[in-house]
């Protein structure tokens, strides 16, 4: 018999088994940053190989908009105001990983000063350029480019787009 909230104490133990039983999944967080000419914020990580958006992972119940805050700030020392959603790709199991969603979110354009003044803040990242769009694409890796093309039609259109391992459904 499933218990009911008349039974608040068994009504919780019955949430909290369903909640430990249902899938968890990683969420990333990635902001599409740009300076005044348009060009886009790429990272080089020092975990692996390639480039990246700025952004990172969400920590355990962090909304991904307070993830994506935290990673530009800890990353690049700049405090950015998300100017809304450009994009939640549901990413397929690969390698070792399990399935994710990764957010990317507009984070606007700097002004001169932060844009020049942008430096990796911490050990995870090497180096970070503006690159102009069509650079950038040949720059990330396939997984990215996808999802930062969508980005960036969606900084276009005005609609947010849903992908699905890197395809509009």
């Amino acid at each position: 018999m499933t218990p009911t909230p008349d039974d608040p104490e068994a009504w919780y133990a019955y949430l909290a088994e369903g909640n430990a039983r249902q899938a968890r999944k990683r969420v990333a967080a990635d902001v599409l940053l740009r300076n005044g000419a348009g060009d886009f914020l790429l990272v080089k990580p020092t975990y692996k190989p390639g480039w990246d958006l700025p952004g990172g992972m969400a920590e355990a119940n962090e909304p991904p908009t307070c993830a994506a805050v935290r990673e530009v700030k800890e990353e690049l020392g700049l405090t950015v105001t998300l100017q809304g959603l450009l994009v939640v790709d549901w990413v397929a199991p690969h390698e070792a990983w399990d399935d994710q969603l990764a957010f990317i979110f507009d984070g606007g354009v700097l002004d001169t000063d932060e844009a020049s003044g942008a430096r990796p803040h911490d050990e995870e990242l090497s180096q970070l350029a503006f690159i102009p769009h069509s650079r950038a694409t040949s720059m990330l890796p396939q997984r990215l480019r996808l999802r930062f093309l969508a980005a960036t039609e969606a900084l276009t259109s005005g609609m947010p787009r849903y992908l699905h391992d890197g395809s509009v459904l």
